[in-house]
């Protein structure tokens, strides 16, 4: 990496200063109302976060800048979709698109499955041994004539064959269904970025709620449904660890319930799939 390009990048990122919150909300309402600049200013002034993420996968080999480049274009997504009315910071939002952008590009630069090197010069060979077989006689060839060929064991050449993959890129139009990719026929399993920030969010307002029931019911609702990491408890191991009885447990459980369900009620927060 050019060091110089480098620093000019970052002398130019500090030119433009951190936003407060109050600043993000009112560019993200100008952004949703159709302002180019407002966008334009919303990146430019966390230019310097795109930096700090691309800093934790420098390690991959790349370029420092090809990576911040990529953020960037994550960074811009962000600021397109961010939304006010999300109650969140913009840099806790845009941070996964930005990283998401960052892996994407490490992926295509990497081998999509790593192979030793002495086992990638023996594929080399094999396969220059095939394509040159293959030209003279107009036919693939197979195993041990590609074995004899090259002076090596049948067995050396089968087991190396094996190390032999081709990839297909998730773009490619198919011919039985014109119009779609092979990417459209591939379930995607994880959570968009708005999701993890929506998860987030819930989480941090579940545990606002925990916090304003008594002690004992916020104990019993931890180890009744596995906050904060611990193992989920039936009544009766919680009633030996707080010396009362199943029951007790049980009871104290159904008024947490009862309690935090009006609390959601009295402040408009759905508490889907809480009963009392």
């Amino acid at each position: 990496m050019n060091r110089e390009i480098f620093k000019s990048y970052m002398a130019q990122s500090k030119r433009y200063p951190p936003l407060s919150g109050d600043e993000e909300a009112e560019l993200s309402r100008r952004i949703h109302a159709g302002d180019e600049s407002a966008r334009q200013t919303l990146v430019l002034s966390n230019l310097r976060l795109v930096i700090s993420i691309a800093r934790k996968f420098h390690e991959s080999g790349l370029s420092l800048m090809d990576l911040i480049q990529e953020g960037n274009l994550g960074l811009t997504v962000a600021a397109s979709r961010y939304h006010y009315s999300y109650h969140t910071r913009f840099s806790t939002y845009a941070y996964a698109w930005i990283a998401q952008y960052i892996l994407r590009y490490i992926l295509s630069k990497s081998p999509v499955i790593a192979v030793p090197h002495r086992k990638s010069e023996l594929i080399r060979q094999i396969q220059a041994a095939r394509n040159h077989l293959l030209q003279q006689k107009g036919s693939p060839p197979g195993t041990r004539e590609i074995a004899d060929y090259l002076n090596m064991p049948v067995k050396l050449v089968a087991r190396t064959l094996k190390f032999v993959y081709t990839v297909t890129s998730l773009d490619v139009e198919l011919e039985s269904f014109p119009g779609l990719t092979l990417g459209d026929f591939v379930p995607d399993p994880c959570l968009t970025p708005e999701a993890l920030v929506l998860r987030s969010m819930e989480a941090a307002q579940v545990t606002t709620l925990l916090s304003e029931l008594p002690r004992i019911e916020r104990k019993i609702i931890y180890l009744r449904y596995n906050f904060g990491g611990a193992e989920k408890k039936t009544l009766r191991e919680i009633g030996i660890l707080l010396g009362i009885s199943a029951e007790a447990v049980r009871q104290t459980e159904r008024r947490a319930l009862a309690r935090l369900k009006q609390i959601c009620l009295t402040r408009g927060i759905k508490a889907a799939g809480m009963t009392a």
